[in-house]
């Protein structure tokens, strides 16, 4: 965003001074003792974020000797100490060519003219996962302007500041296939090699030339068309903060006066936040997720009437929330799937539907209804309801599993082509055992207040999703959580699907290896601690220490309750209540601790509303099912 900014002249008009410097206290915050920063706050050092950071801390105005305890020159030191810039995937190396602080003969190959291919053809952008897709195309239409911003005197100075070599100097073409070890989660394969040397000595020149190189022109204004279609449906927002910066580069090259530029520049505060470390840019641009949980977790304490004014409110959020409206025109061909009647991860005006999103809304709103409307408000429109299960119906796939924003549209072979280096599976709509969970529970709450809409439909696909979740059970009885820390969550939501279906401990096998899974996970103190290195190693793997950590704690007494535990054995629960009302503060606050988060398996996410919710919800559980039944 910082360098999109910088690039288009809008720095100072966009961000305060204010602004910069609360983004650069939330820089230098996170950075990491050896000067490095790493690719998420928990990380250790990458060239990626370290190199990005640097430059991006340069571009807001801070000297090469700036920073509390030298902050700049140990970041310029661990920089230079791993290979300098040239080291950093491709991703940056994107970011840095647009600055004109790398080359683009330095980049490996992102052609645009993949636009042009057929929808049938696997390998089109259009029927990659969503995500990827909305990146990968606007980088293909500025790898395939070659644009650089203006070589000013700054950048001129991270050119030196930057690389261990003269910039004159340096071997580009060598350069493409760089990687520092620190960022290679996803190594490139010899495939991939092999298809970008081929790309890069023989396609280029190929496609540069005339009359081929009218396919490039044709495929550039294609990519234009396709990404202002994109901003309009999305009120540019765009699908994520990253797709965002680079859907408003593409737009301000198109025409750098036009409304649509002014536009995007108007929704950068989106996406800015105010934390106790800084400010900072987030992923996405909205709270429902939050909101949907934080309501199931005060309906579990039995305490509604108590705190009606605030459900009061979350229930209207939720509603006006809701996404009222199909993508524009034939959005089929613009491979967007249908919208009305789901709930987006951000705003509703950015109007991407998700599958989980909108199956813990729907939850919410079902459970809501179940209050006087003089407590919780009036209920959504039955109409509303039935428009939310439209979606969760067409987004059931094949297999029975859900993926997040879409139906799959590739196959998983496609992940061999993955360039990003440090994610993986990137490139196709995976399907999930936590966004299925959510949606064989919204369906199955559905189904008792509504029994007789699409009754066969729905009771076929949660029997569908049912399979799909017990297929997916490890040899150890755990799930793999992907949007969050990991097994502990995984194995949460598939038990929370399972019994919402009736399965229990003493009907169902994947059920009792589940609580075995999770009270062999117990610690001495009570708790659960799960490190992010579990979704990196896809091997369970505790926190340093042993520490427990309150939110896996209390995934894991959610989840064991709803198992059965408390008939028959309630020990194990009661040391983990203990240890969670001991870890609570004296404002009524639970300590904030690691990321819990997931994304991609390499990237962490900190949801710093879990810390309250889910402890919350635990202790309401335990109480009913616990406490009162003892």
């Amino acid at each position: 965003m910082i360098i999109v900014l910088y690039v288009t002249e809008s720095l100072g008009i966009t961000l305060s001074s204010e602004h910069r410097k609360e983004i650069c206290r939330y820089l230098y915050n996170r950075q990491n003792i050896d000067g490095g920063w790493g690719l998420h706050a928990e990380g250790e050092s990458s060239m990626l974020s370290s190199a990005l950071n640097y430059t991006a801390l340069r571009l807001l105005g801070e000297s090469v000797d700036d920073g509390p305890d030298m902050s700049m020159p140990k970041a310029r030191k661990w920089i230079h100490d791993h290979g300098g810039a040239t080291m950093i995937p491709i991703l940056g190396k994107v970011w840095l060519s647009v600055l004109g602080v790398f080359e683009w003969s330095g980049v490996n190959p992102i052609p645009p003219e993949l636009f042009l291919l057929p929808s049938l053809v696997p390998i089109q952008p259009g029927r990659l996962w969503s995500h990827f897709r909305m990146a990968f195309i606007p980088m293909s239409y500025l790898y395939g302007m070659k644009f650089v911003g203006p070589t000013t005197e700054l950048v001129l100075s991270l050119r030196e500041e930057l690389h261990i070599h003269p910039y004159k100097m340096i071997n580009w073409n060598q350069a493409r296939i760089l990687c520092a070890k620190e960022d290679a989660y996803h190594p490139h394969t010899w495939l991939q090699e092999c298809l970008s040397d081929c790309l890069y000595s023989f396609g280029e020149p190929f496609l540069a030339r005339w009359p081929v190189s009218y396919m490039r022109r044709k495929a550039l204004q294609q990519i234009a068309e396709f990404l202002k279609y994109e901003d309009e449906n999305s009120q540019y927002i765009c699908i994520g903060a990253a797709q965002k910066a680079l859907s408003m580069l593409c737009c301000w090259i198109e025409n750098p006066n036009s409304d649509a530029f002014k536009h995007h520049l108007a929704r950068v505060a989106d996406f800015l936040w105010v934390g106790e470390d800084g400010m900072k840019v987030r992923v996405c641009a909205g709270q429902l997720w939050d909101v949907a949980f934080a309501v199931q977790a005060i309906l579990a304490c039995n305490i509604a009437e108590e705190f009606g004014s605030t459900l009061k409110k979350a229930h209207n959020f939720i509603k006006a929330s809701q996404i009222v409206d199909n993508p524009s025109g034939d959005f089929s061909r613009k491979y967007r799937h249908i919208s009305k009647g789901g709930w987006a991860f951000q705003v509703a005006d950015q109007g991407w539907q998700v599958s989980d999103c909108t199956a813990e809304a729907l939850k919410a709103l079902l459970l809501l209804s179940k209050f006087p409307s003089g407590i919780v408000g009036n209920q959504m429109e039955t109409c509303r309801f039935h428009d939310a299960v439209n979606i969760l119906l067409s987004l059931q796939n094949p297999n029975g599993g859900y993926g997040t924003w879409e139906l799959a549209r590739t196959y998983p072979w496609m992940e061999i082509l993955n360039m990003t280096e440090i994610y993986a599976d990137i490139m196709v709509e995976h399907q999930y055992v936590e966004c299925t969970s959510s949606v064989i529970q919204a369906l199955a709450l559905f189904r008792e207040k509504y029994p007789g809409h699409r009754k066969d439909e729905i009771e076929q696909c949660i029997r569908r999703a049912t399979k799909f979740i017990e297929k997916l059970q490890n040899d150890d009885g755990s799930w793999f959580g992907s949007w969050g820390i990991c097994f502990t969550y995984g194995t949460w939501f598939a038990i929370e699907g399972l019994s919402a279906v009736g399965q229990c401990y003493s009907n169902s096998t994947c059920i009792r290896k589940a609580c075995q899974f999770l009270l062999s996970k117990q610690l001495q103190n009570g708790g659960w601690g799960e490190s992010h290195l579990s979704s990196r190693t896809k091997a369970y793997t505790n926190l340093d220490g042993e520490k427990s950590h309150i939110v896996n704690t209390a995934w894991a007494m959610l989840a064991l309750m709803k198992a059965g535990q408390a008939e028959r054995d309630q020990c194990p629960l009661h040391k983990a209540a203990r240890l969670i009302m001991k870890m609570q503060l004296g404002s009524g606050d639970f300590p904030q601790e690691e990321m819990i988060g997931s994304f991609l398996k390499n990237g962490p996410l900190c949801y710093m509303a879990y810390r309250n919710i889910f402890p919350i919800w635990a202790l309401g559980e335990y109480h009913r099912l616990v406490l009162h039944s003892s």
